[in-house]
């Protein structure tokens, strides 16, 4: 009886993966609504993670994000699979928000990850954590990103957003993505969110901004 109910809770390999990019995704989403990127009757509200979390229904936005979040889950693109998460290639993301008149970079996530247990790439491989405990610790992070809006500098002009991803250097890149440099903040503060764990994948997120000395 105890190891059917193990069985029932545990999560897989690429079930941890399919949890770290639903996080990404609607982290993202709630990061464009709380610093005021796109405005806010562009998003509709929608319930994950016993949540109501607002996700946009801009195309163009959806369009730019999928396909991303898509090849690092290991999704089919331009008819290969590249297994980015199964195969612990990836070691951080970054979303840049930057001025779009000067280019002047004013925020940055940083979404870091680690990657727990062994280093079997097998989609079945099984962690040893409760669902439900890591959708309560995924759960606590998007609460801290939607109140991060009180004491974030306010963003007061034009804003866009870029997504930067961080590989190992053995990775088979996609030939319509570009290299680029890092995105520094001059005179930049930084403040650690929670993390949460999958006990097959460990995400630790940081922002960055501009101090206004």
């Amino acid at each position: 009886m105890a190891t059917k109910q193990q069985s029932q809770n545990a999560i897989t390999l690429k079930g941890s993966a399919k949890l770290v990019m639903d996080y990404l995704n609607f982290g993202i989403n709630s990061i464009l609504f709380q610093r005021g990127i796109y405005p806010p009757e562009s998003f509709k509200t929608e319930e994950h993670f016993g949540l109501s979390i607002l996700v946009s229904t801009d195309t163009k936005i959806q369009q730019f994000l999928q396909p991303v979040l898509n090849q690092m889950k290991g999704m089919y693109l331009i008819n290969i699979t590249v297994n980015w998460l199964l195969e612990q290639k990836i070691q951080k993301m970054s979303m840049v928000i930057s001025n779009v008149n000067t280019k002047e970079v004013m925020e940055r996530w940083d979404f870091k990850l680690q990657y727990e247990g062994s280093s079997d790439s097998n989609p079945d491989s099984v962690g040893n954590k409760e669902l439900s405990i890591i959708q309560k610790e995924i759960r606590d992070v998007l609460r801290q990103i939607c109140s991060t809006v009180s004491f974030l500098p306010l963003l007061d002009c034009p804003c866009a957003f870029d997504l930067q991803i961080y590989t190992k250097p053995d990775v088979d890149v996609p030939q319509e993505w570009s290299e680029t440099a890092p995105s520094y903040i001059a005179n930049s503060q930084e403040l650690q969110l929670r993390s949460f764990s999958t006990s097959l994948h460990r995400m630790d997120t940081v922002v960055s901004y501009k101090a206004d000395f």
